[in-house]
């Protein structure tokens, strides 16, 4: 692959123009903060995952880099006197592992073909399946332009550096919108979210529920404490290194047997604790004067983002309260609207979570890979919808 991470290499385009750089380090931390949704300081529907914190995190911990597959390609739109508008996390990927949006299938059939799929453009949130911005751009009347010009400017530098495809996972709907008007492929998948309707609190919550379904989240909450466990329940400057330490083995444990290879290491966890601490909730089980599991959530201005969990003992319906009952008692004593509670799990369906649709675009530079693909997304959308449809009516609420 040839590459465009020279502090020299722009894209005009339109009065515009992008540089790619190989680190989020090289934009100003106040650069970073002037973009929609990156910062609590815009005021503009915070998501901690498109924070500087964050995505400095993934790259300074070794998570997210070169050696691990994750080489930055981040774009830098200015304008043409050189201004700062806008950016786009990205990564040149040689593997499609931590993306939750799978398209390994796609690489097979390119390369038995005799294509060659990898390496890739990401633009995402690393290990990290949450909805949010990834057109980002200075506030202001041009920012649909902007995020336009950034889509232009992917596919630009997907042609131009040698690429087999460039992917924006997990974005938003104007977003998607924005990009397949550029080009790119829709893309729709489902997840399972919490949504706060104004509750006072979990009892509110059950009362939207059918009575068999209340009484059934009732006992499955009291079995889950039943082994003399307690709850925990942490955040900003309460959370220590200790409890980074075990929160750790839990995640090496349980993510080792699930993935073989997690991608967080311990100095990310240190990292996090250290410059985000007001942005994480940590919900920790203790049982016989230690702890036993844990689960980590990030707090955006109006989302929590379920993220990681694990444990060291298994205990019936455990898993169900640190994860997914805790996080609404959360959300609801908080007021936020919504829990984001990770990738998959249809159980989530019966403890209150409704299937939502996400979304992604892809720009797949050869064109009958492009063709096939196409159709495939298609029949793909299609049966996600119905699948909605049908979880949604068979869910655990109450009719009328």
């Amino acid at each position: 692959m040839s590459t465009a991470n020279d502090a020299g290499a722009k894209i005009a385009d339109g009065g515009y123009a992008v540089r790619v750089v190989s680190s989020i380090g090289e934009f100003s931390r106040d650069e970073w903060n002037s973009l929609a949704g990156a910062s609590r300081v815009t005021g503009l529907g915070y998501n901690p995952f498109v924070s500087y914190d964050f995505l400095t995190i993934v790259e300074e911990s070794g998570c997210a880099v070169t050696r691990t597959g994750w080489q930055g390609h981040h774009l830098r739109l200015e304008s043409a006197d050189g201004k700062f508008l806008g950016a786009l996390p990205c990564y040149a990927k040689s593997h499609s592992q931590g993306e939750y949006v799978f398209d390994h299938g796609w690489a097979d059939a390119f390369e038995r073909a005799g294509g060659r799929y990898y390496p890739k453009l990401q633009a995402s949130v690393p290990f990290t399946p949450a909805t949010g911005p990834r057109l980002l751009t200075v506030g202001g009347a041009d920012a649909t332009q902007a995020k336009s010009a950034l889509a232009t400017a992917l596919r630009s530098v997907a042609e131009g550096v040698g690429v087999s495809s460039a992917h924006v996972t997990f974005a938003e709907a104007d977003e998607v919108d924005i990009l397949e008007a550029t080009g790119f492929l829709r893309r729709t998948d489902q997840q399972f979210h919490f949504i706060n309707e104004g509750f006072a609190g979990y009892d509110d919550f059950l009362a939207t529920l059918a009575s068999r379904k209340r009484k059934a989240l009732k006992k499955e909450r009291r079995e889950a404490l039943a082994e003399d466990i307690t709850i925990e329940r942490l955040t900003g400057r309460d959370i220590t290194e200790a409890h980074w330490d075990d929160f750790f083995a839990f995640y090496m444990d349980t993510g080792g047997r699930k993935w073989g290879r997690p991608y967080l290491n311990r100095k990310f966890f240190s990292l996090v604790g250290e410059r985000m601490a007001d942005d994480v909730l940590l919900v920790m089980a203790r049982r016989g004067g230690r702890y036993i599991a844990g689960a980590i959530n990030f707090i955006g201005s109006d989302t929590l983002y379920g993220r990681n969990w694990g444990c060291i003992e298994d205990h019936p319906f455990l898993h169900f309260e640190v994860c997914y009952h805790q996080a609404i008692d959360f959300a609801i004593e908080r007021k936020l609207t919504v829990v984001e509670a990770g990738a998959q799990g249809e159980h989530k369906l019966a403890r209150g979570y409704r299937p939502v649709t996400t979304q992604s675009a892809h720009y797949i530079v050869h064109p009958g890979l492009r063709r096939a693909i196409a159709d495939y997304l298609g029949r793909e959308r299609r049966e996600v919808a119905e699948i909605g449809e049908f979880l949604d009516e068979h869910g655990p609420f109450r009719r009328g």
